[in-house]
């Protein structure tokens, strides 16, 4: 009866999740720190309204507390175009 009830009631599948990861590096300290933006819930439409652009303030966790602040540019099809960053350097792309 319990296989039945699973066969039969199946829960819905759950959306795979899409992210874009990247590593920067901290000018003051030397910290190497992951981000990771989500590519469903964080981009934001860029002022002509044919991409996408996200603004991500990163704090390592050694005692240094600079802040690291990384704006990146996606296309309409959310690849990415563009990246900038302040108080840090990218360590890969």
């Amino acid at each position: 009866m319990g296989f039945l009830k699973k066969l039969f009631s199946s829960e819905p599948a759950k959306p795979k999740k899409h992210y874009h990861t990247f590593q920067v590096k901290c000018k003051r300290c030397g910290e190497i720190i992951e981000g990771r933006i989500d590519l469903d819930n964080d981009l934001s439409l860029n002022d002509e309204g044919n991409g996408y652009l996200v603004r991500k303030g990163l704090v390592g966790s050694n005692r240094c507390f600079q802040q690291i602040e990384v704006e990146l540019k996606f296309d309409a099809s959310r690849q990415l175009l563009e990246k900038s960053i302040t108080g840090g350097e990218f360590v890969n792309s």
